[in-house]
């Protein structure tokens, strides 16, 4: 062979690779291009000096700390799940995700809609609680709730019942016994056990 042949046919196999390789790219690129995505999304709501721990697939540990954008550190690849949840609640709320799970497309790349809003956190039962005044040093008052509940008290200032209620339960505070030579009265003693927050103070005061 000569050298010009010899030539011809390195220039017509150096040419068949830069097609070869022109049409596996071309190929790659139509199906989308986008073999891995990173899995993100927003918190809203998280109070200051708390954390949400998120996990992707029940791993892939993330501390938010802070309101706005987050992005897990591992990638998923396309064809693959992804399910955000919440490992930690915030101390006083309770965080919930929304858009958190689905399938990885080659076509949509990074999946960036996860949502996470943090709202205080209601409590299911709260306290009876109130304050006494007027007694007398030495003498005790014995205060019922409900006509069960029972608390002694033996010194003015605050007090609170030994069982807490439920949300929307009604409470009814009574003098169950009166101190040795004094009478004590009740204000604000009935209600309504609210969702947050606590009742108005029952007022108990002795002469």
């Amino acid at each position: 062979m000569n050298h010009s042949k010899f030539r011809q046919v390195i220039q017509n196999k150096h040419l068949y690779v830069i097609a070869s390789l022109t049409v596996v790219g071309a190929v790659i690129a139509g199906c989308g291009g986008v073999l891995d995505a990173s899995i993100g999304g927003s918190v809203t709501g998280l109070s200051g000096g708390t954390t949400v721990g998120l996990v992707d697939n029940g791993s892939d540990p993330l501390t938010v700390s802070a309101n706005g954008n987050f992005t897990f550190a591992t990638q998923v690849s396309a064809g693959n799940n992804y399910n955000v949840t919440v490992a930690s609640q915030p101390v006083g709320e309770t965080c919930t995700v929304t858009n958190g799970s689905g399938t990885v497309s080659q076509n949509h790349g990074d999946v960036t809609n996860v949502a996470v809003a943090c709202n205080a956190t209601v409590s299911a039962t709260n306290d009876v609680l109130g304050t006494l005044s007027g007694l007398a040093t030495g003498k005790t008052l014995t205060l019922l709730d409900n006509g069960t509940d029972k608390l002694v008290v033996n010194a003015n200032g605050s007090f609170v019942f030994p069982t807490a209620l439920a949300v929307g339960a009604a409470y009814s505070v009574t003098v169950s016994v009166q101190p040795s030579g004094q009478t004590c009265t009740i204000t604000n003693g009935a209600g309504t056990i609210p969702s947050s927050g606590t009742i108005l103070p029952v007022a108990v005061t002795c002469q």
